[in-house]
This record gives structure tokens, C-alpha cells and sequence, in this order.
């Protein structure tokens, strides 16, 4: 073996493979019969790969690996995710990428450029004649059957016309080269093309991987032209506007890839709208805000055309918006890419595209299909039947569908796919089986090749089209699998294209070309993301309050003992928080209590408990991810590290419950309450780390404000649910109920900072209920909400106060005003109410001249019923679309019940 990377070469390497770079222990041995990317038939190294291996192979075996698991923790830790359908793995499959990239030369990359550019050209050509005035159905270039019998078809967005007569903005093409070296395509995306949010993470995670490579080679950079995109976008708008509205439409968190949805939203700073935040009204489409309907201008699409209206497609569709056939009919919207452009993507359209280049465009068609037989003609269909052991045989219409290859099907398969190829001839198409080229990839025992697709995507700028330099490279996950697919396990590769002259960094945009009008405080907020955002803050916010709790709980165990004062006071307020049947009655023995501890902590780590701490860390997760948009990567990562505790602390450290038998999903496991204290300690970590991001990363934009309006309400609850408690107490069970407050408040060092003394009832009630300095009082929760609801309501020019605002000026009002020093601390001793306790059983403009109530029992069912009125305020006029009679200053009437819990979602 030689030992320079020019020079070296096939020979006895004994199996061993040939050595890359010369006396190196980066050991490759391509596959016989196929192109590889890398190596040349003769063993020798590619020109243009030499400086990159070069430089691998002086990282070293033991580097390389640790670069290689650097990659897939900068995949965990920005949330980088492939949505596998019923994946036993679980839901969010996180990304794969290989450390090693693909190469290729400009002048290559050059040819490529130009065959699809006029491909692109020649696709849109294509379906403006089939949606207008259908010449190649009358001149006979393309059989009926081919066009009209395929569901991608929309008939009724016939002679709808686009701006500019531009069907596609996206296209993402898949090339593959045969092994002479010639790149063919395998298969074109237009309805819903993904992969190109993926391409450009891929890009930034490698210059992370490899930050002394990639500079050193002149690659050409690929997020310089997202501003193409967005611009052309943005010219795209049917009307003139200094700022049109143009939002990106997913069809939700469980489509497969959703987390590039997300990504291309923000980076384009688009708004991710999902179908039920979109109306049509009149012609028009409009986005649902807190502030009413506002104009949508351009859709960026990213769900399939047959489900966007299901009045006239898809009539079961619940992702798609009521009318938008008509909006694209009048030319108020446009839509990228236009509804029906799926019909460009039909496999069967390939054997006819030669012909039809040189129909529509004048010219040959610079970039092959692979070799393909529509199945609706009588030779081609004979041929294929003939063939079929060579061939592959496919959907005609459907290019996600499955491919049967002819090889690997028995003579009674092939006898009943002759049957289906002669009852319904055009809806399949025969196609060459070509062995695809190969790529190196890095594996536990070093490179090894891999099945390579490359998907390149090409989209619109004003002037025409451009295609992003580079790519995403999709590689088998087997040695030996020619099924190049995410879904079934196959990984990604960075492709880099090389320039032939150093590149400098590119212009930018110099300040004060385009002068833009300087905005503040957008309320464009959609209802659905504010409500999502809502509920976000108070599941935090429960996670919070339940993990202090338990922590309290394993507390009083480990330091009181099982028949505890103490313990009993936690055990008892755990029952009208939703942990029966575990609080044991009066008079229990020492070692109920025990077991009553572990049994609630088991309960608490079982998502089919919907009271439970993980099944709120999993709603903490669910409602995360539709959000996912509105947070940063930072917080992002917190919400992972919440699941990752909570599944750790699930698997660790358990025992059996003795005697306890199993429930119908799992074994019970019963974690040892010496151990729970810790892992209940970590829980709360990032949860605390989501509080201090929300409250010092955020804008103070109407989805923070819904965020932490959630989380104060949660709060103020879980305190009015502790004093509750505490007022059913006294003597020594008061002393450990007061104690225990103020630990689940977090303020112990506040309380024996100013009293050095025991825990008292009415400076406790101070430090927790009327101190507006502790941010863990139901007055600093007031005094916040307050100022959320004053931001929230509209013009106030004439004073008028909005009925949010003016019960949060009530709670806030009797926690200022409550005289504690003469306040009734006890619960009556048969459970009944007092007879002037009636402010809870009134309305609320009854109640809001009243003075506060003179016992602590009734001032917190009060604040309670006010607290929870606020929510259900909150829900009526920013959430739930409804549209309700409004009286006097604006606040709509109704009673609120004296016993009503908090919200439910």
C-alpha cells in the first residue's frame, strides 16, 4: 500500500479493503459494480475528496468517533426530529446524520443546475396547460388516462390561475447516479417538498462537527439564498402592501417532519399557521388573532392539496379551511405550492417528459428520468410483464407508494401482479432497477458504503428559478439495502459543493436600502397558539407544585417518621389535589403511611394517571411541541430535559410492591423514598430553567403574557389549595400545615429572615397571601395578573375597563385590603358555612362591592371563584372564538358557582 493519498492504490490488501490515505486506518472497500462517490474504479481516491480525507484521517479513529457522537448530541439537544408513523421506537425518531459529507465539484454541480432549472421550468409548464387550457390532452402528448384518472388531480382548481402563472415555488428533485456515473432522477417532490430545513440544520451541526474542515474548503454556502425564497415569497402577494402577511401552513405536530415546518418558520419569520387558525370569509383568507380576522396574502403549503378544503376536496379533512378553492378562484391569496401541483410529481409523467420539453420549451431535456414504462399503453405494459424480474413496478400516480421489485417476488407474485397490470394497466408504471451509486459512512468499525439518494431543491426568485447549492444526502441504513428512506432507518449526509476558487464571504444587505417602517408589539397572535401557550404555563406551573409536594412528602417520611404529625398534614392535602385513594383515613397506622407514600409516588411516575407528574410532564411535552415555534432552542432543550429526568428516575432505582398487583399496562415498580428526594430535586431543575428563560429570553409579546397569565393562575390556585388545608387545622396540626406552606412556597428563608421564630398563622398568611415582595404570594400573582389583563385589553381611550381587568383589580383589591389580625382562621367544626357566607353564591358585579369576607375559609373560596371566573373570562374571549353579547362596559354576564374548581383544559 502506497502511502500518499494521490498515489494510492488497489492491491494486497489482504480483504483488509483499500486504505484511503496512505498508512491509514481509514480502511474503505466499495462496493463492486456500483459508482462510488468517493473511490475511482482503479482504488484510487477522487481528486476532490483528497483534502477532506486527508484531514479525517488526521483527527484519528478515537476523535472521529467522538465527533460522530458530538453529532447526535447537538441533534438531541436541538430537537431535530423525523415523525416515524407507528414506530415502536417511539413517536419523534431524532435525526440521523453522518460526519461524513458528500463531495462534489462545481463543474459537475454546474450541469446539474442548468438540467433542473429547466426541469422546473418545464413541471410548471406542465401544469398550468392540464389546470387551463389542456393542449396536451386535444394534440394526444398526453393519454387522458395519465392526467384524469390520477386523485392528484383537483378538477375543481381548473382554470384557476396563479400570480405569474407560477405553480411551483418548491421543488425538491432525487438524483441517483447508474454506475457509468451519469445522474438520473429518481423522483420529483412538488406537492409538499421537504427536506430543504433539514439540508441547512444539517449544514450548521457540521460546522460544529468539523469546524477545522469545512472553513478550509471552498464550499459553497447554502442560507444566503432562504432570502431568495423569502423574497420571492414576498412578490408573490396577489395585492401591494408595505408588509404583506405570509405564514407557512403545517398540518401539525404529528406529521413526519414537523420539526422542519418549525424551522423554516422561524428562520424565514414566517407565522406557523395550522388549518383551524385560517377562515375564508367573502373571498379571503384571514388568520384567526386575538385582535380579530386579519388578511393572509401568501401560504407557504406544507400538507397535501386534497386536505385543504374539505368543501371542495376533501370533505372529512379537519386540517383544511372552508372555502380557500374559492379565495385561489378569485386571486386574493396565493398559495405556494399552487393546490393540484401534485400531478407533477406522478411517476407515470416520466416517460413522457422528453417529448413535452420539446413541446413546451422548445428544447431537449438536458437531465434524464430513469428508464420508465407507463403501464396504460399495450407495448409498455407487455414489455413490463415480459421484464418483470428486472424491473421494478410501481404507482403511476402515487410517488410515496410502495415499489415491488420484480426480482425479489416469487412466480406466484408475479403471476398476480401481471393480474393487477392487466385489470387497471394505468395506474402503474415498470421501471429500469438501477444499482444506485455509493457514498462512505461512518460506522463503529470505520467507513463503509451506502446507498446514496440526493435530494436538491430548486425554488423560485423573481426572476425565475435557483437551485441551492448543495443538498440533502440520503443514504440505506443496511450494508446492503437499496431502500433509501428515512422512514425505514436510512440517515442523512451534508453535501458539500465545491468552488474552483476560494469564497470570500458573501454581500449582505447594506442598512437603508429598503427602508422599513420601525414596529413594536405585533398582536397578531393566533387564538390557537395563545391558548396552547396558556396551558403551557399552567402545566409548568403544576409540574412545579406537584414535584414540591412529593419532595415534601419523602421529606417528612425520612425525617418525622412514618406516623408523623407532619407526614399526615402532606397525605392530607395530597387528597383534594387528586391523589386518592392513598391519603389514609384518621387513626392509620405508622406503616399505612409508609406504604401510602410509596404507593403515591408510584402513581405519580404512570402516564395513565391523569393527575399525575408524568402524565403533566407528557402535556408539558404535547403542548410544547405545538408551540414549538414560539420557543427558543435553549427552552426547548429544558422541555427534554424534563422528559429525560422523569423517564430516568422510571427506570432506576425501583423495587416491587409487595402484594400489589399489576395494572393492565405495566408492572408496578415502587421507587424507595430514600431515593425520591434527589430525583424530585432534578425534576425541578428545569423546570426552573424554563420559568428563568420565559421570564429573561422573551419578548413581552401577547404569548409571553399568556404564558406567564397561565402560570400565575396555576400558582395562585395550588396557594388557595394549601390554605385551604391550613384552615382545617390546629394545635400541633396547624403548626405543621403553616410549616409545610411555606416550604411548597419556597419561602422559608423569607419567613425566618424577618421573625426568627416558629411558623405562625398570621405572619405566615402575610408572607404568602398579602406580601406583594414574595413572588410565591397570591398577591404578587394579583399584582401580575393584573398587569397581564391591562396589556391584554384593547384601546382603553375612553376608561372603559374590560370584565378581565376588572376581576383582576378585585383579587388584587382584597388582598390589599384583608385585615389579617382580625380574620376567623379556623374552618367551622361541622364543615358548613356560616350564614353571611353568601359572597361566593352571588354574581360577581354583586360581590365586587362587598367588603372581603372576615374568616379565612370564605375569602378563599371567594378568591377561588374569582380566579376561576378570570380563567373562564380568558377562555371566552381570546380562546374559544365565541362571539358573545356584551353588556355596559363590555363584560358579558354569568354566574359563577361558589364550588367550581380550577379551569380544566
Amino acid at each position: 500500500m502506497t502511502s500518499t493519498v494521490a498515489d494510492s492504490r488497489s492491491g494486497g490488501d489482504g480483504g483488509l479493503g483499500h486504505a484511503v490515505h496512505g498508512s491509514s486506518w481509514l480502511r474503505y472497500t466499495p462496493r463492486p459494480g456500483v459508482f462510488d462517490e468517493m473511490m475511482a474504479p482503479d482504488g484510487t481516491v477522487r481528486p476532490h475528496w483528497r483534502d477532506l480525507m486527508a484531514q479525517l484521517d488526521a483527527l484519528g479513529p478515537r476523535e472521529m468517533a467522538l465527533r460522530a457522537d458530538r453529532s447526535r448530541r447537538l441533534i438531541r439537544d436541538n430537537g431535530v426530529t423525523y415523525n416515524v408513523y407507528d414506530d415502536p421506537a417511539g413517536h419523534d425518531r431524532p435525526w440521523m446524520l453522518d460526519p461524513v459529507p458528500v463531495l462534489m465539484e462545481e463543474r459537475e454541480w454546474i450541469d446539474l443546475e442548468r438540467a433542473l432549472i429547466q426541469r422546473a421550468h418545464l413541471l410548471n409548464a406542465v401544469l398550468k396547460d392540464l389546470y387551463g387550457p389542456r393542449h396536451l390532452l386535444s394534440e394526444g402528448i398526453l393519454p387522458s388516462a395519465l392526467v384524469y384518472a390520477n386523485p392528484a388531480y383537483l378538477r375543481p382548481l381548473v382554470g384557476a390561475k396563479p400570480r405569474n402563472d407560477r405553480f411551483l415555488h418548491v421543488l425538491a428533485v432525487d438524483l441517483a447516479r447508474s454506475p457509468d456515473g451519469r445522474w438520473w432522477v429518481v423522483d420529483t417532490r412538488t406537492e409538499a417538498p421537504s427536506g430543504m430545513g433539514y439540508a441547512i440544520e444539517n449544514r450548521i451541526i457540521m460546522n460544529r462537527v468539523l469546524p477545522e474542515v469545512l472553513p478550509a474548503l471552498p464550499v459553497h454556502r447554502i442560507r444566503n439564498h432562504l432570502s431568495v425564497i423569502r423574497d420571492a415569497l414576498i412578490a408573490s402577494t396577489p395585492r401591494t402592501r408595505e408588509n404583506p402577511r405570509v405564514v407557512l401552513w403545517t398540518p401539525g405536530p404529528l406529521n413526519e417532519t414537523y420539526f422542519e415546518h418549525v424551522y423554516l418558520a422561524r428562520y424565514l419569520g414566517l407565522t406557523l399557521v395550522e388549518g383551524e387558525d385560517l377562515t375564508v370569509r367573502d373571498g379571503r383568507v384571514y388568520l384567526k388573532t386575538l385582535e380579530g380576522l386579519h388578511p393572509v396574502d401568501v401560504i407557504l403549503r406544507r400538507n397535501e392539496s386534497s386536505f385543504c378544503d374539505p368543501l371542495e376536496l376533501r370533505g372529512e379533512s379537519a386540517l383544511g379551511a372552508p372555502g380557500l378553492v374559492e379565495a385561489v378562484h378569485d386571486g386574493s391569496v396565493t398559495l405556494a405550492n399552487a393546490l393540484g401541483s401534485g400531478l407533477a410529481e406522478s411517476p407515470g409523467l416520466m416517460p413522457f417528459l422528453p417529448a413535452l420539453c420539446n413541446r413546451l420549451l422548445g428544447e431537449d431535456l438536458y437531465m434524464p428520468s430513469v428508464a420508465t414504462w407507463w403501464c396504460g399503453q399495450a407495448r409498455e405494459r407487455a414489455y413490463t410483464q415480459d421484464r418483470m424480474a428486472e424491473l421494478r413496478v410501481r404507482s403511476a400516480f402515487d410517488p410515496t407508494g410502495p415499489v415491488l421489485e420484480g426480482s425479489q417476488l416469487d412466480a406466484a407474485g408475479r403471476e398476480a401482479l401481471r393480474e393487477a397490470l392487466d385489470r387497471h394497466p394505468h395506474a402503474w408504471v415498470g421501471q429500469e432497477s438501477v444499482a444506485l451509486s455509493t457514498a462512505p459512512a461512518w460506522t463503529e468499525n470505520g467507513l463503509a458504503p451506502r446507498t446514496l439518494v440526493l435530494r436538491v431543491h430548486v425554488c423560485a426568485s423573481r426572476d425565475g428559478y435557483v437551485v441551492i447549492p448543495g443538498g440533502l444526502g440520503r443514504f440505506a441504513g443496511g450494508d446492503d439495502s437499496s431502500n433509501v428512506s428515512m422512514q425505514n432507518g436510512g440517515g442523512s449526509k451534508d453535501v458539500w459543493v465545491l468552488s474552483r476558487h476560494p469564497l470570500g464571504l458573501p454581500p449582505r444587505f447594506r442598512a437603508g436600502e429598503h427602508p422599513i417602517t420601525v414596529v413594536r408589539g405585533v398582536r397578531d397572535l393566533p387564538s390557537r397558539v395563545a391558548d396552547d401557550l396558556f396551558w403551557l404555563g399552567r402545566y409548568v406551573e403544576r409540574c412545579d407544585a406537584t414535584t414540591r409536594m412529593l419532595r415534601a412528602m419523602v421529606g417528612r417520611l425520612a425525617e418525622h417518621g412514618a406516623g408523623s404529625v407532619a407526614l399526615d398534614v402532606v397525605l392530607r392535602l395530597m387528597w383534594p389535589m387528586g391523589h386518592p385513594p392513598f391519603a389514609p383515613p384518621p387513626g392509620s397506622e405508622a406503616g399505612d403511611h409508609a406504604q401510602t407514600v410509596r404507593a403515591i409516588l408510584d402513581a405519580n411516575l404512570q402516564p395513565y394517571n391523569p393527575t399525575g407528574l408524568a402524565s403533566m410532564v407528557l402535556n408539558v411535552h404535547r403542548i410544547g411541541v405545538r408551540v414549538r415555534d414560539r420557543l427558543s432552542v435553549d427552552n426547548w432543550r429544558a422541555i427534554d430535559a424534563l422528559i429525560d429526568t422523569l423517564a430516568l428516575w422510571r427506570h432506576t432505582n425501583s423495587v416491587p410492591v409487595a402484594g400489589a398487583p399489576p395494572p393492565s399496562t405495566a408492572a408496578t415498580l415502587t421507587l424507595r423514598p430514600e431515593e425520591a428526594a434527589p430525583r424530585l430535586s432534578a425534576v425541578l431543575m428545569p423546570l426552573q430553567v424554563m420559568a428563568g428563560l420565559a421570564n429573561e429570553n422573551m419578548t413581552r409579546g401577547l404569548g409571553w403574557r399568556f404564558l406567564d397569565t397561565g402560570r400565575r393562575i396555576e400558582r395562585a390556585l395550588h396557594i388557595l389549595e394549601t390554605f385551604e388545608n391550613v384552615a382545617r387545622t390546629s394545635g400541633e396540626t396547624r403548626d405543621a400545615a403553616l410549616d409545610m406552606a411555606l416550604e411548597l412556597g419556597d419561602s422559608q428563608m423569607t419567613y425566618r429572615a424577618r421573625y426568627l421564630d416558629a411558623p405562625q398563622t398570621v405572619p405566615v398568611l402575610d408572607v404568602m397571601i398579602a406580601d406583594e415582595s414574595n413572588p410565591r404570594s397570591l398577591a404578587y400573582q394579583f399584582a401580575r395578573l393584573g398587569l397581564h389583563m391591562d396589556s391584554l385589553a384593547p384601546d382603553q381611550a375612553f376608561g372603559l375597563r374590560t370584565h378581565e381587568q376588572r376581576l383582576a383589580v378585585r383579587l388584587l383589591g382584597i388582598t390589599r385590603t384583608v385585615d389579617l389580625d382580625r380574620m376567623d382562621l379556623m374552618e367551622p367544626a361541622d364543615g358548613r358555612r356560616p350564614p353571611g357566607d353568601s359572597a361566593t353564591n352571588r354574581s360577581l358585579h354583586d360581590t365586587a362591592a362587598m367588603p372581603p369576607p372576615e374568616d379565612l375559609p370564605a375569602l378563599l373560596r371567594l378568591l377561588r371563584s374569582l380566579l376561576t371566573a378570570l380563567s373562564e373570562s380568558l377562555a371566552r374571549q381570546y380562546f374559544a372564538h365565541a362571539v358573545e353579547m356584551r353588556h355596559g362596559s363590555g363584560a358579558p354576564r354569568f354566574h359563577v358557582a361558589d364550588d367550581v374548581l380550577g379551569a380544566q383544559p
